[in-house]
Protein backbone atom coordinates (compact mmCIF):
# COMPACT_ATOMS: atom_id res chain seq x y z
CA UNK A 1 0.00 0.00 0.00
CA UNK A 2 1.40 3.33 -1.10
CA UNK A 3 1.37 6.13 1.43
CA UNK A 4 2.64 9.69 1.31
CA UNK A 5 2.50 11.18 4.77
CA UNK A 6 2.96 14.94 5.16
CA UNK A 7 4.01 16.59 8.37
CA UNK A 8 5.32 19.92 9.57
CA UNK A 9 2.30 22.07 8.97
CA UNK A 10 0.98 24.47 11.55
CA UNK A 11 0.25 28.07 12.36
CA UNK A 12 2.85 30.78 11.98
CA UNK A 13 2.93 34.54 11.76
CA UNK A 14 3.63 36.37 8.56
CA UNK A 15 7.35 36.36 7.83
CA UNK A 16 7.88 33.09 9.63
CA UNK A 17 9.09 29.73 8.35
CA UNK A 18 7.90 26.14 8.24
CA UNK A 19 9.43 22.97 6.88
CA UNK A 20 7.10 20.37 5.45
CA UNK A 21 8.12 16.74 5.13
CA UNK A 22 6.62 14.00 2.99
CA UNK A 23 7.58 10.47 3.97
CA UNK A 24 6.82 7.82 1.37
CA UNK A 25 6.11 4.18 2.07
CA UNK A 26 5.11 1.39 -0.27
CA UNK A 27 7.08 3.06 -3.06
CA UNK A 28 10.67 4.08 -3.61
CA UNK A 29 10.92 7.68 -4.71
CA UNK A 30 14.39 7.61 -6.25
CA UNK A 31 13.04 7.18 -9.78
CA UNK A 32 9.93 9.30 -9.31
CA UNK A 33 9.14 12.96 -9.75
CA UNK A 34 7.81 14.52 -6.57
CA UNK A 35 5.82 17.64 -5.99
CA UNK A 36 4.02 19.86 -3.53
CA UNK A 37 0.58 21.28 -4.26
CA UNK A 38 -1.72 23.43 -2.17
CA UNK A 39 -5.37 24.24 -1.98
CA UNK A 40 -6.73 27.31 -0.25
CA UNK A 41 -10.39 27.57 0.78
CA UNK A 42 -12.70 28.03 -2.22
CA UNK A 43 -9.78 27.79 -4.64
CA UNK A 44 -8.54 25.09 -6.97
CA UNK A 45 -5.54 23.02 -6.09
CA UNK A 46 -2.38 24.58 -7.49
CA UNK A 47 1.14 23.44 -8.10
CA UNK A 48 3.69 24.88 -5.67
CA UNK A 49 6.93 23.13 -6.54
CA UNK A 50 8.30 20.00 -8.18
CA UNK A 51 11.55 18.09 -8.23
CA UNK A 52 12.34 15.63 -11.00
CA UNK A 53 13.93 12.26 -10.42
CA UNK A 54 17.15 13.93 -11.58
CA UNK A 55 16.92 16.66 -8.98
CA UNK A 56 15.83 19.59 -11.13
CA UNK A 57 13.39 21.90 -9.41
CA UNK A 58 10.54 24.12 -10.47
CA UNK A 59 8.50 26.69 -8.54
CA UNK A 60 5.30 28.63 -8.92
CA UNK A 61 6.02 32.31 -9.44
CA UNK A 62 4.25 33.13 -6.19
CA UNK A 63 6.77 31.17 -4.10
CA UNK A 64 10.02 31.64 -6.04
CA UNK A 65 12.81 32.85 -3.81
CA UNK A 66 10.89 31.91 -0.64
CA UNK A 67 10.30 28.16 -0.90
CA UNK A 68 12.83 25.39 -1.51
CA UNK A 69 12.00 21.82 -2.43
CA UNK A 70 14.49 19.04 -1.76
CA UNK A 71 14.57 15.28 -1.74
CA UNK A 72 16.46 12.73 0.33
CA UNK A 73 16.21 9.49 -1.59
CA UNK A 74 18.00 7.58 1.15
CA UNK A 75 15.23 8.56 3.56
CA UNK A 76 12.52 8.24 0.92
CA UNK A 77 11.41 11.73 1.89
CA UNK A 78 10.74 15.06 0.20
CA UNK A 79 10.83 18.43 1.93
CA UNK A 80 9.47 21.90 1.36
CA UNK A 81 11.23 24.68 3.21
CA UNK A 82 8.96 27.70 3.34
CA UNK A 83 10.43 31.04 4.38
CA UNK A 84 9.01 34.56 4.49
CA UNK A 85 5.53 33.15 4.70
CA UNK A 86 2.59 35.33 3.77
CA UNK A 87 -1.09 35.16 4.62
CA UNK A 88 -1.80 34.11 1.04
CA UNK A 89 0.28 30.97 1.58
CA UNK A 90 -2.45 29.68 3.89
CA UNK A 91 -3.69 26.39 2.45
CA UNK A 92 -3.67 22.65 2.79
CA UNK A 93 -0.39 21.41 1.33
CA UNK A 94 -0.29 18.06 -0.45
CA UNK A 95 2.63 15.88 -1.44
CA UNK A 96 2.44 14.03 -4.75
CA UNK A 97 4.44 11.43 -6.66
CA UNK A 98 4.61 10.62 -10.36
CA UNK A 99 5.48 7.19 -11.72
CA UNK A 100 8.05 7.02 -14.52
CA UNK A 101 6.41 6.01 -17.78
CA UNK A 102 6.69 6.92 -21.44
CA UNK A 103 4.56 10.04 -21.03
CA UNK A 104 6.29 11.26 -17.87
CA UNK A 105 9.92 10.62 -18.74
CA UNK A 106 12.17 13.00 -20.64
CA UNK A 107 15.62 11.66 -21.50
CA UNK A 108 15.35 9.18 -18.67
CA UNK A 109 14.22 11.76 -16.10
CA UNK A 110 10.77 11.51 -14.56
CA UNK A 111 8.80 14.76 -14.40
CA UNK A 112 5.48 15.69 -12.84
CA UNK A 113 2.59 15.49 -15.31
CA UNK A 114 -0.41 14.14 -13.47
CA UNK A 115 0.61 12.59 -10.15
CA UNK A 116 -0.24 8.98 -9.41
CA UNK A 117 -0.10 9.24 -5.65
CA UNK A 118 -1.22 11.87 -3.16
CA UNK A 119 -0.82 12.47 0.52
CA UNK A 120 -3.63 13.41 2.85
CA UNK A 121 -2.47 17.00 3.23
CA UNK A 122 -1.18 19.18 6.03
CA UNK A 123 -2.64 22.54 7.02
CA UNK A 124 -0.51 25.66 6.88
CA UNK A 125 -2.00 28.81 8.38
CA UNK A 126 -0.18 32.14 8.17
CA UNK A 127 -1.57 35.02 10.18
CA UNK A 128 -0.85 38.61 9.24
Amino acid sequence: QVQLVESGGGSVQSGGSLRLSCAASGIIIINKAMGWYRQAPWKQRELVSTVTSGGSTNYADSVKGRFTISRDNAKNTVYLQMNSLKAEDTAVYYCAAEQPRLTTTVQGICVIVKPDYWGQGTQVTVSS
